[in-house]
């Protein structure tokens, strides 16, 4: 297989990052909003549980947490392939795959929410990162 500069790995890294980002202001827009229109003061939702108690719009909230489990992984192997110097069309190709279903995640959980939807991009982008890991492995051994 082809070898890629180490570095290509980076892109599609820093593009997780800018989705991350992009979660990260939504959530913060729906809860300042929130909080303005149900007059509710900030000091009353001062820890995680009263957060919750208190605000109903939690899909951009959810998400973002999503963004820190599984995807911690790709960020690891996105580094290890840096570090090692083993970068392949697989693994860029395959982590570019991989922020394109997180965004299509992304994009259902902060918008109409369908459970199963959701669920299919979360199962396909972990069975991909799953593959990825692997395709590295090999290719280190």
């Amino acid at each position: 297989m082809n070898a890629l500069s180490p570095t290509a790995m980076l892109m599609p890294m820093a593009a997780m990052v800018a989705l991350t980002a992009i979660v990260w202001v939504r959530l913060y827009f729906e809860r300042i909003g929130e909080m303005r229109e149900r007059r509710i003061r900030p000091q009353s939702v001062a820890t995680s549980r009263e957060m919750a108690a208190a605000l109903v719009r939690t899909q951009a909230a959810d998400n973002l947490r999503n963004l820190f489990e599984i995807p911690v992984l790709f960020y690891a192997l996105c580094l290890a392939v840096v570090s090692v110097g083993v970068a392949t069309p697989l693994l860029v190709d395959g982590a570019w795959a991989y922020v394109l279903l997180r965004a299509v995640h992304s994009l259902i959980h902060c918008t109409y929410n369908r459970v199963m939807h959701r669920f299919a991009t979360y199962v396909a982008s972990s069975a991909l990162l799953f593959v990825l890991w692997a395709a590295f492995v090999v290719r280190v051994v």
